[in-house]
């Protein structure tokens, strides 16, 4: 007999619903990961307002998840039932050119849980055994399934290579901003401004270390005179790509995350003559998960302070909750 699970389904523009679908079975080398706790990603968001094109209806999102082995597929593991354990959802061939160069993120097959295959908005999931990682008995659910977004700023961190010395700038205080900001001062930096016109954010940068900005006025008044070293898009609209632009000093690198806008105009003459980097993040490497779940584990970053917990079947709302005006609520776990 066929078990079945309870999960929330997307099924067209801001329309989810709690159903009734079978629990995956896991094949060799996959494991089925009980749900206890996913995070609610802005690119789900998204795609829940049908501005996503990898998020197609009918779809269980949810891809920030951490949860306990309920089955293992045909053969040996290396996990037991009742083992905790936090998960990369982006799964790769592993024997690409990039996958075999640590560059798993650029697979030509990769595949995102809750995009291209079922995700964490049900009780159960199946995942590659290889993306799933044990964490340690004191470290609860909810702080483990903040290692997935952690990890996209801990690999947008290092493709711009920060160093102690540089000035940030960080546009957008949304969780990805945010955890760049925490990433940026756990590596040194004493300067990080963040641009937000939501006050409630930019009070959090500041607990995490920022500097807060409040519209172009405040971030020409922060930027140093020659510009900043490093600046990161979180947002992914023209007017903040063009602002990262026109806020560094000649030679500076822009890390590029954001997805809000396919294209954008930019000043491509002032890139070529200041020799700016501008460089694409996407995901993250295996090093950037396990770096971020480091972090974690050692108490060196905590969302939770903003955090709020609800229900499975309180995901309408609380979607509509991130995009209607979430006052000071950073991320919000759900929980099957």
């Amino acid at each position: 007999m066929t078990q079945t699970m309870r999960a929330l389904v997307y099924e067209g523009p801001r329309l989810m619903n709690m159903r009734t679908v079978p629990v995956p079975e896991p094949a060799a080398g996959e494991v089925l990961v009980k749900i206890e706790r996913v995070g609610i990603c802005g690119s789900e968001l998204s795609g829940y307002l049908g501005h996503n094109s990898l998020r197609k209806p009918p779809l269980v999102m949810g891809h920030e998840f951490a949860g306990t082995i309920a089955r293992t597929g045909n053969g040996e593991s290396r996990f037991k039932l009742g083992d905790r354990v936090a998960v990369n959802p982006l799964q790769t061939c592993g024997r690409c050119r990039d996958c075999l160069s640590g560059e798993a993120q650029l697979c030509p097959d990769r595949m995102l849980l809750g995009a291209h295959l079922p995700g964490a908005f049900a009780e159960y999931a199946v995942v590659a055994e290889t993306n799933v990682y044990p964490i340690p008995d004191g470290l609860t659910f909810d702080l483990a399934a903040m290692a997935e977004p952690l990890a996209c700023a801990v690999h947008l961190c290092r493709l711009i290579a920060l160093q102690p010395a540089d000035r940030l700038l960080v546009m957008g205080a949304g969780p990805i901003g945010l955890f760049a900001v925490a990433a940026a001062r756990l590596l040194g930096l004493r300067e990080v401004v963040v641009a937000d016109l939501n006050a409630d954010r930019l009070r959090i940068a500041a607990e995490l270390g920022g500097i807060p900005a409040h519209g172009d006025a405040e971030i020409e008044r922060l930027k140093p005179p020659e510009g900043f070293e490093a600046a990161v898009d979180a947002v992914g609209l023209q007017a903040t790509r063009q602002r990262c632009v026109a806020s560094v000093r000649r030679g500076a690198r822009i890390g590029l995350t954001g997805l809000h806008e396919a294209d954008s105009a930019l000043p491509v003459n002032t890139i070529i003559r200041e020799e700016l980097k501008l460089l694409g993040a996407f995901a993250y490497a295996a090093q950037d998960f396990e770096q971020a779940l480091r972090w974690i584990a050692d108490g060196k970053i905590d969302l939770m302070p903003w955090t709020a917990q609800r229900a499975l079947d309180q995901g309408t709302e609380s979607f509509e909750t991130l995009i209607g005006g979430p006052g000071s609520i950073a991320k919000i776990l759900l929980r099957p």
